[in-house]
């Protein structure tokens, strides 16, 4: 045991030594490429392992044979959604409540040193239950647990080099979440300018900070399209420039949208607090809850396949007006209420892919409307679902250049680079102006609120402990049980387990319901 102890300390002393030899970041810009290619090669896995669900699921479906085979296999898939899911949801709660949802505010909050990253179960909780909630159906994203998982191995190369630097730290997370998002989409651009802009009020602008972020998105993104190609994430035709007239129309979208956003926002808040009302935390309800979900979307996608996913696939359809106007009324409808429902359920997974497929659905509406009252201008109704891709995208998060750089990179429309800015611009007006506040700034506000009364609560038990103590004369010895139940192992799982809203159990290792 001894010579593997000294072998898995020699990177260690490796780090030293040269940050001692160097006096220079250089090791800091290394490490990121290492966070980039570690939180790529996850994204990637990620992104292969539910596609491969997903064949196997159509493939199933496609050899349906008769009343008896039909009925066989839409159990089947009814009851494997039911057992995906509810898997997803019984990971998270038993053993990392922070890796509900999304997971962005807890990169926010671990880059403003207020929540912490337990990289040893946030990963495989990540990406398992990931897995399954979303090859369960539910309208979830992929990006959201590829910018978690990759700020989670950004800290787990700090933790492995054993670095005492508090900047290198922050820089490490920040690049592995930088290379989580450009690997989700093949977005290297969105990517950075996610981190420096949405995560701004956190992100420590520096001159290797920026460089950090900019290694580790390159190499995720050379990680997936060394696996997965090269070709943009969704085929839509290209655009030529509409006309300088129609730029008021684009406009108009762009505050539609912004009021949008902000409703939507509120509505994901709501829904979120009223889930909890509901299960109270407790793994019965919980799980029922994610086991619900999942039957229904699998029940959903035999029936109307449209409205479960991500939508991914939904956006080409829609661009190209595959859809009668009375549809995709209905199916932005259905995929709103179905989008509020799985994200704020604290099922693990995004919300930014099932944002594009309702920008698609709503700007195509309003593309369509335009070509039958001004037919003079020759729109294309496929313009205005690019843009209203990236304006319900700056109104929720309000990161209008994130918004547009992810549009174009997913698109590949460089020519609508201006209605994407008129349209952005004027959502994230609107939003401003309606009071709107970000959506990843008012969970994060909201977990930390929870951590807060549970941090009071805590401290008020161990108070009534000292009270009693004096009360009954017990000694400080005899009560040494009690004192070291409280290790700081305890309290740090106590802290991250507060996305779940729970207390942890009395064994270190495992954590309480969710």
């Amino acid at each position: 045991m001894e010579p593997n102890i000294k072998f898995r300390q020699q990177p260690t002393r490796v780090v030293r030594r040269f940050i001692a030899s160097h006096k220079s970041p250089i090791i800091i810009l290394l490490l990121s490429a290492l966070v980039g290619i570690g939180a790529g090669l996850l994204s990637t896995l990620f992104d292969i392992c539910i596609d491969w669900i997903a064949d196997f699921r159509r493939e199933m479906l496609s050899q349906q044979t008769g009343v008896i085979s039909d009925v066989t296999i839409g159990v089947a898939v009814l009851v494997s959604s039911a057992l995906l899911s509810m898997f997803g949801f019984w990971l998270v709660h038993r053993f990392a409540p922070e890796a509900s949802g999304s997971g962005i505010p807890e990169i926010e909050g671990a880059l403003d040193n207020m929540r912490p990253v337990r990289w040893w179960r946030v990963i495989p909780v990540k990406f398992f239950g990931g897995i399954g909630t979303i090859s369960a159906g539910l309208v979830l994203g992929r990006e959201g647990p590829s910018v978690q998982m990759g700020g989670a191995v950004g800290r787990m190369f700090y933790d492995i080099f054993r670095l005492k630097d508090d900047e290198g730290r922050h820089t490490l997370v920040a690049s592995g979440a930088a290379g989580g998002l450009a690997a989700a989409f093949n977005a290297p651009l969105a990517g950075i300018m996610f981190v420096i802009e949405e995560m701004r009020p956190q992100f420590r602008y520096n001159l290797v900070s920026v460089k950090a972020v900019m290694i580790s998105a390159v190499m995720a993104t050379i990680v997936y399209r060394s696996l997965q190609g090269q070709e943009a994430m969704i085929s839509l035709p290209t655009y030529d420039a509409p006309p300088l007239l129609s730029l008021v129309l684009f406009l108009l979208l762009g505050l539609v949208f912004g009021a949008f956003g902000v409703l939507f926002n509120y509505l994901v808040v709501s829904i979120m607090d009223s889930f909890e009302r509901w299960h109270k935390h407790e793994q019965r309800r919980f799980l029922i809850l994610g086991a619900s979900l999942g039957a229904f979307f699998g029940l959903m996608l035999l029936l109307v396949p449209d409205i479960t996913g991500e939508g991914v696939e939904l956006i080409p359809a829609a661009a190209h007006g595959n859809y009668a106007l009375g549809a995709l009324m209905a199916l932005f409808a259905i995929r709103l209420v179905t989008t509020l429902m799985c994200f704020s359920s604290g099922a693990p997974g995004g919300v930014f892919a099932p944002m594009l497929a309702l920008g698609t659905l709503l700007g195509t509406l309003f593309g369509l409307l335009c070509q039958h009252w001004f037919p003079s201008l020759a729109l294309e109704a496929g313009m205005f679902a690019i843009a209203g891709m990236g304006a319900l995208f700056a109104a929720t998060v309000r990161a209008p250049i994130t918004g547009i750089l992810l549009v174009i990179e997913l698109t590949e429309n460089y020519d609508l680079i201006l209605p994407l800015i008129i349209t952005c611009l004027g959502a994230t007006m609107m939003a401003q102006f309606l009071g709107g506040q970000p959506i990843y700034s008012q969970l994060l506000k909201r977990t930390l609120a929870k951590q807060a009364a549970q941090t009071e609560a805590t401290n008020l038990d161990d108070t009534n402990i000292d009270a009693a103590r004096a009360d009954t004369n017990i000694p400080a010895d005899n009560t040494s049980d009690i004192d070291n139940s409280a290790t700081t192992t305890d309290k740090s799982d106590a802290i991250a387990t507060v996305a779940g809203g729970d207390k942890p159990e009395s064994n270190k290792d495992s954590v309480s319901n969710n």
